[in-house]
């Protein structure tokens, strides 16, 4: 029997001011990214290691 999978906790950037952003939810070893103006579009898959990075990267700039 396989144990039923959570549904995922989506957080938006607090920088995000009309929208025009990107949304993560973090399922285990991993980080999915989507459109927030267009969540039915295909989620982006990241390995922690990159993601890290990235968001080092977005803070700076």
């Amino acid at each position: 029997m396989t144990k039923p999978v959570p549904p995922l906790r989506w957080t938006t950037s607090s920088y995000t001011d009309s929208g025009a952003c990107v949304e993560w939810a973090r399922p285990a070893g991993g980080v999915l990214v989507r459109d927030t103006k267009d969540r039915q579009r295909a989620q982006v898959a990241i390995t922690p290691g990159a993601w890290t990075p990235f968001v080092n990267w977005a803070r700076t700039t």
